[in-house]
């Protein structure tokens, strides 16, 4: 199966993994899934990364490419039709980050893991991260 990785669930992952479920770290490490990691990620975590709500061992271009091999996740790039996708969602989550993922993981037909109750709002299918 392949999963779409909410930012703080990727960085959970990486850091605090004991912040997951059993089931959810199941999930995670289960060599049958492709854990997708998506470029609004990145770009959210650079962000925060320069507002300094976020901190991190190095910048985020050396940080998350190196997590990314590290933890195995493939990079989800954000094309033109998920950038628009997102003008059909209904505003449950004003977030564009989290967002961006719901449309992502509605256009390429892929549950999202989160922590986010908010994401369950949109018809998305969600794994709870919690």
């Amino acid at each position: 199966m392949r999963i779409l990785l909410d930012t703080q669930v990727w960085l959970w992952m990486i850091a605090r993994p004991e912040r997951l479920s059993v089931r959810a770290r199941q999930l995670v490490v289960g060599a049958e899934h492709q854990l997708l990691l998506s470029a609004a990620s990145a770009w959210e975590i650079a962000i925060k990364y320069a507002l300094g709500k976020l901190t991190l061992p190095a910048a985020p271009a050396v940080a998350v490419p190196e997590w990314l091999m590290r933890s195995g996740v493939t990079a989800l790039p954000v094309l033109h039709t998920h950038a628009l996708g997102v003008a059909s969602l209904p505003l449950h989550h004003r977030d564009p980050f989290d967002r961006m993922l719901v449309a992502q993981a509605t256009l390429e037909r892929l549950p999202i893991l989160t922590a986010d109750p908010l994401i369950g709002r949109y018809d998305v299918e969600v794994l709870k991260a919690e």
